[in-house]
């Protein structure tokens, strides 16, 4: 009778773990459709900001990144934070923090409030990632962390492409200002809702124990592992391109070359996210079967910079075939995710949110470079024309400023045959 007992009672817990762990999985991602909807905002009303501000290609550029800027200064503390704290309370506040910074920059008047919105925005949606990372590697058996890490691409592609067409939509409609005043209401019911429903779990699927104190020298252990950093970067060199293109610069890009309204070039640009939240989890699982990461980790980046040259230097493209290369942009890019499974492999457990902090880190170091440096690059190029007082832009400079996102790409795999090549001698499966 109490083996009768004690069973069912672990039967109820243990359904109990499967309803909450499924739940916080869920408000993550939520949090991360969140984030890239506060990221990509900008690519639908460039002209309205630049406008607004009275910036050109640079000042716009310099607004964008002000997000990655405070991004990675956060980022650096924030899985440590996770590791030591739990990510109830820190999801819910960083929740609250961006939406503040949404609704402080649709009321800004000044350059230098709009720059503290963008900041704080930045600061908050820097818990995105490694929140939902932290949670799938506590709630979740580590069989399934690949494949939940390819997931995340798919949260990022809901939001990027909300961020994109129906943002663009509002953006017509509404304004760019009471458009963003929407985004932050919603900020502020989702971290309501992290607040109430997401739990921190005590103990670990995995066997370990989750409960033992994280210190933060701890934390310092991830630094001493060069597999460690060159995942670092070749995370943010694989994303960058992705996130400079399809986040701020792409949209104008598509207006110009193609003669295609705002929306339109939303609409192709959608494209590349739903790429990324098709090819994140089917990596993911290419992954899981084969046990060979980085071998898909390469097709993707392949499939990326071949997407990307023709994208770039291919001007005669029918409106199928830029669509098929704006999805293919997206889908190779959604293998950079495994590297967050390697890097959790490769690490202690109890500082799984150390170690995704530390590789996502290389994406907002690469962002807060590249989208000021594209915009200073067209002003280079920039004849002096402007219509309605907003910067007009050639191809010619597009294309000029863009020779960098393939190079990006090449150095991406240079630096994964390097971690690969490191991870090999540490005995470790890749």
């Amino acid at each position: 009778m109490n083996v009768k007992a004690l069973s069912k009672d672990q039967y109820q817990e243990s359904s109990t773990n499967y309803r909450v762990a499924w739940l916080a999985i869920a408000l993550c991602s939520c949090f991360l459709f969140y984030k890239y909807v506060l990221q990509v905002s900008p690519s639908v009303m460039t002209g309205e900001l630049m406008k607004a501000f009275n910036v050109n290609g640079a000042g716009l550029g310099n607004l964008a990144a002000t997000f990655f800027y405070s991004y990675l200064v956060i980022q650096i503390t924030s899985g440590p934070s996770l590791d030591r704290f739990g990510a109830r309370f820190i999801g819910a506040i960083a929740l609250f923090v961006s939406a503040a910074g949404a609704w402080i920059f649709a009321h800004a008047t000044q350059l230098v409030w709009a720059e503290t919105g963008r900041a704080m925005m930045g600061a908050g949606v820097a818990f995105a990632t490694v929140t939902y990372l932290k949670v799938a590697s506590t709630w979740f058996s580590a069989k399934r962390f690949a494949f939940l890490s390819g997931l995340v691409p798919t949260a990022v592609m809901v939001g990027a492409v909300f961020g994109q067409v129906p943002l663009a939509h509002v953006v017509s409609d509404e304004g760019w200002r009471r458009s963003l005043e929407l985004v932050a209401v919603l900020g502020v019911i989702l971290s309501v809702a992290f607040l109430l429903f997401v739990r921190d779990k005590k103990g670990s699927s995995n066997d370990v124990p989750m409960s033992e104190k994280v210190h933060w020298k701890d934390s310092l252990q991830v630094l001493k592992k060069p597999a460690n950093w060159m995942l670092t970067l070749y995370s943010g060199l694989a994303f960058a391109p992705l996130a400079v293109f399809a986040g701020l610069w792409g949209n104008p890009f598509l207006t110009t070359t193609y003669h295609i309204t705002t929306s339109q070039a939303a609409s192709l640009t959608s494209l590349v996210f739903i790429g990324l939240g098709v090819g994140g989890p089917v990596f993911g699982l290419l992954s899981d079967y084969t046990g060979k990461r980085t071998s898909w980790m390469f097709i993707g980046g392949i499939i990326t910079l071949v997407s990307v040259m023709a994208i770039l230097y291919s001007h005669q493209l029918n409106h199928i075939e830029l669509s098929v290369l704006m999805f293919l942009f997206g889908f190779g890019t959604g293998a950079f995710m495994i590297g967050f499974a390697m890097a959790k492999d490769l690490n202690s457990l109890l500082l799984a949110g150390t170690i995704v902090a530390m590789v996502n880190t290389g994406d907002a170091i690469l962002g807060a470079i590249t989208e000021p440096l594209v915009g200073y690059a067209l002003d280079l190029g920039w004849h002096g024309k402007k219509v309605a007082g907003t910067p007009v832009f050639s191809t010619h400079d597009y294309v000029h400023s863009f020779s960098l996102l393939p190079i990006y790409l090449v150095l991406s795999l240079i630096f994964l045959a390097l971690a690969a090549k490191m991870m090999k001698k540490g005995q470790y499966t890749i």
